[in-house]
This record gives structure tokens, sequence and C-alpha cells, in this order.
């Protein structure tokens, strides 16, 4: 089976945990005798503190965005060596790397390619370019809910949800460097067109990679 799976940076740089990353390099490497495997993982609260910075500095969005891209690749390199010699070593920055790398059997981590494209909107596209099974999700909530759940407790989690009723609730969202929320409308459109089967979880227990793949936690996206 192909596997593609983004990674937040909220929840994998969270803190700076070296914990977190093995725990992930044990499940990927279970995962990986069986398995062709793909991640694309985001940039969190560093790459926005140097969005911000830039921001303040004088950048236009192109410039955050590639900030923002530094250093999610920075953050995929954590990750790279966290899964050792199980991982291709070099983090690709486009998608012809990414099929050269996996040509050898590794996991193959990468973080951001260009502006305007959030790390789901990657991990979408290389869902589609790979033709992979899954597309996992994983962030820093349960799912998909109606609203903020941090904010509003009384949030509804949807266990399924259309992709084009997501596009319908995003439609009027502001998209900047740095801003991104659960999935841009690059990635939804994406995960709409080509079928992708797609699940939304929570990633701050590793675990939860499994019981995605096995659909017993998360929401899932329908793609229609």
């Amino acid at each position: 089976m192909k596997i593609v799976i983004t990674i937040g940076g909220s929840v994998i740089m969270e803190n700076f945990n070296p914990k977190i990353f093995r725990e992930y390099a044990e499940i990927l490497t279970s995962l990986q005798d069986d398995n062709k495997i793909f991640i694309v993982v985001g940039g969190g609260k560093p790459a926005r503190d140097y969005i911000r910075l830039a921001r303040e500095l004088g950048a236009n969005e192109a410039h955050c965005d590639n900030i923002g891209i530094e250093v999610t690749r920075l953050n995929a390199k954590m990750l790279i060596i966290a899964l050792g010699g199980n991982a291709y070593p070099i983090t690709p920055h486009n998608f012809n790397e990414v099929l050269q790398y996996s040509a050898t059997g590794k996991i193959v981590v990468m973080g951001g390619t260009e502006p305007a494209h959030s790390t789901d909107a990657v991990g979408a596209i290389l869902a589609e370019l790979v033709n992979a099974d899954i597309l996992i999700n994983l962030t820093s909530v349960d799912g998909f809910y109606d609203k903020d759940p941090y904010k509003h407790p009384e949030a509804r989690l949807y266990k399924e949800i259309t992709a084009t009723e997501m596009l319908n609730r995003f439609k009027d969202k502001d998209w900047k460097a740095g801003t991104y929320e659960f999935l841009d409308l690059t990635a939804i459109h994406i995960m709409k067109r080509s079928n992708i089967k797609s699940i939304i979880t929570n990633g701050k227990d590793p675990m939860n990679l499994i019981r995605a793949l096995k659909g017993e936690v998360g929401t899932k996206i329908i793609p229609k």
C-alpha cells in the first residue's frame, strides 16, 4: 500500500521534544516492510515565528512562504535523523526528487515545495502523483470540527465530511503564509478530483497513525 502522511508542525515540533520523533520513527519503520511511505512535515510555531518576523521587516507573502518552506525542510531533516537508515537521507525539494528518492525503497520525508502551497496541499499533490491508497493528515485536533474546538468546547466533531462541504466552509477564508487551518483549498480540491481516501486525526499521539489506517479514529473525507 502507498501511504502519504502529513504531520503538522504543531504536532511534531511542540516543545522540540525528541521523544515524539523517536515514537514516529518506530511506528513508521514498523509500517515500512509492507508499505511505501511518503511523509510531508509542516512548519508549526518555528515557521510562524520566522514568518512573523519577516513580515514585520517588510517581506511580502511570497518571501514569507519561502521562509516557512525552509523551516519545514529543517523539521523534515529532524525526522530523517530519527528514522536513520530507514529514510532517504536527503529532503526532496520537488516532486521529481521524491520519485527518484522513493525508488530506493526508503521512506521519503519532505517539507514544502513552493509559495502558496501549504504542507497539506503538498501532501495532497504527492498523494495524487504517486496514486496513494490513503492520505493521513496528522494535526493537533481529533479531526474536522464545525468550529475551533480550542475556543468552543461544544464544537462538533465530524466522523465524515465531503470535500464539497469542506470547500463551502473554507471559501471565505483569507489564506496567508503560516495561517492554514486543517486543510487549505488546494488540498481539498485535489482530494476531490483524484478520489483520494483521506483521514484527518490527532497526531499528538503517534499511535493514532496506526488507528487511522484501521479506520478507528479521525474524520474521513469523502471525495465528492
